[in-house]
């Protein structure tokens, strides 16, 4: 039976993509901040661990708990919506702090192991923001970007070890996105900016987008088909966004 290590499980992609292995008779190490026992279905071959990818001591105990890993999964990620101009730089950092360097902080502390068995998947989440630029998303935009540009050269890297890498890039999930948006805005916004923020937030109804269980299997089919391509969009909109650049 193989393992896979997924974090951010507490909800959405995250969630889904637990139980999608799971069903598959896959070991799963769900790991979220703070673990609830009660988001998955009682299984002998379920662990839910805490863990914060912004903490060096909680990253080495999560892994060091979780035994042999044959797939990562880094699916945990903060968003906000803002003003470039005027975005707090400890919000950039946070932003950065989870979205990149807790994925960097992950795979290093996975890739021991696998390079000691010459075996092993690493996934990155990313968005389907890296695919097309969208308005007030910069700060979000970069933190994923440096995933998928950092995944592209680690790949060579790992190649002659036999682990391979992949990126996942979701949509925008039809139920969340537009919910969660204006809390996450961040700063105040100056005048000048107030009618195109309005116009960007008018748009943001549901729509069709990314379910999670288009997430779910992508991460299935990068993890399990060696000849999936690199780059995977996830979503009717993260595909139609591929197509079109």
């Amino acid at each position: 039976m193989k393992t896979v290590l997924i974090t951010g499980c507490s909800s959405g992609f995250g969630l889904e993509t637990a139980r999608y292995f799971l069903e598959r008779d896959w070991k799963v190490i769900a790991t979220m901040r703070r673990p609830d026992n009660s988001l998955l279905p009682r299984s002998d071959h379920l662990r839910v661990l805490g863990l914060d990818v912004t903490d060096a001591e909680s990253i080495r105990a999560a892994v060091e708990a979780a035994g042999p890993i044959d797939a990562l999964v880094n699916n945990a990620g903060i968003g906000m919506l803002g003003v470039f101009e005027t975005t707090p730089m400890a919000i950039t950092r946070d932003l950065f702090e989870t979205n990149t360097f807790g994925t960097f902080a992950l795979i290093q502390a996975v890739l021991p192991q696998m390079r000691a068995r010459k075996a092993g998947v690493v996934v990155n989440v990313t968005s389907s923001v890296t695919l097309k630029p969208l308005p007030l998303l910069s700060v979000y935009t970069a933190s994923k970007a440096a995933v998928t540009a950092f995944t592209e050269s680690l790949a060579l890297e790992l190649q002659p070890l036999n682990i391979r890498v992949a990126v996942v890039e979701p949509g925008r999930s039809p139920t969340r996105f537009a919910e969660n948006a204006r809390p996450r805005m961040q700063g105040d916004v100056p005048d000048a900016y107030t009618d195109f923020v309005g116009n960007v937030f008018a748009g943001m109804g549901p729509s069709a987008g990314t379910e999670p269980l288009d997430v779910a299997q992508a991460v299935w089919r990068a993890v399990k088909d060696p000849a999936s391509p690199m780059r995977m969009p996830a979503g009717a909109d993260a595909i139609e966004m591929a197509q079109g650049s």
